[in-house]
């Protein structure tokens, strides 16, 4: 019935007994909400907010090159050229990272010790990382593998520049995932690049940095994009 009227008007009070005694009744709209009344009354769109921006909005599928869709968007693409410095991109302010700035991290190894410590140091102990016997006949582990979130630690181990510089937290992880199991004795590396960045305040601004983790053969083993709060450069 909700799908069926639901073309038919701009908005739709679903009143329960959870929500009877405070529901303020159908003539109560939000800013927030698609307005309507009976039939079409309201249109839908004539509230604040950005929802009602959409109502004069058209959109639009840009279809190039990697590079020029990342000049037009203001956001990195996988298949763009990448920009490597001298420096690692930890050391630069805000206003000196550029879209594309690439590094490149060393390797490392990740052994059958490495998997059973940080089992028992996180208490994850699931049987895929632990029970070699238990994990035959896996639909895509061959054996036991490392726990993704090792294979996060390792990444960070490898591309975070220790000393006080231009980048002040990270504050979380966007689009996470796994694409293929970490095995031990598999040795992985990192590349990092700078996908978006965004001017928070006059001291703060906001990079979203591309990373990728591969194996020695090539293969993407996870991919996600990292958020840090990097500094701006001082105001003479």
């Amino acid at each position: 019935m909700a799908f069926g009227i639901a073309p038919q008007h701009g908005r739709i009070a679903f009143i329960d007994r959870d929500c009877a005694k405070e529901q303020t009744g159908h003539g109560s709209p939000m800013p927030h909400l698609v307005h309507g009344g009976p039939g079409r009354a309201g249109g839908g769109e004539e509230l604040g907010g950005v929802r009602s921006l959409s109502h004069y909005m058209q959109r639009t599928a840009l279809q190039g090159s990697p590079g020029r869709i990342t000049s037009l968007a203001g956001s990195w693409v996988r298949g763009a050229r990448q920009i490597v410095k001298d420096k690692h991109p930890f050391r630069y302010h805000y206003e000196e990272l550029d879209l594309g700035q690439t590094f490149i991290t060393g390797e490392r190894t990740i052994t059958l010790d490495d998997i059973e410590k940080f089992a028992h140091l996180t208490g994850d102990t699931f049987y895929a990382h632990m029970d070699e016997e238990a994990v035959k006949g896996h639909p895509f582990f061959k054996g036991r593998v490392a726990h993704g979130y090792l294979v996060l630690s390792y990444a960070a181990g490898l591309f975070v520049d220790p000393p006080p510089g231009p980048v002040l937290a990270n504050y979380g992880l966007d689009s996470l995932r796994f694409v293929k199991p970490v095995e031990p004795g598999d040795t992985i590396k990192v590349r990092l690049t700078v996908k978006e960045k965004f001017p928070r305040s006059d001291k703060l601004g906001e990079v979203t940095w591309d990373v990728e983790v591969t194996t020695a053969t090539g293969e993407t083993a996870a991919s996600y994009q990292l958020l840090t709060v990097t500094a701006r450069l001082p105001k003479s």
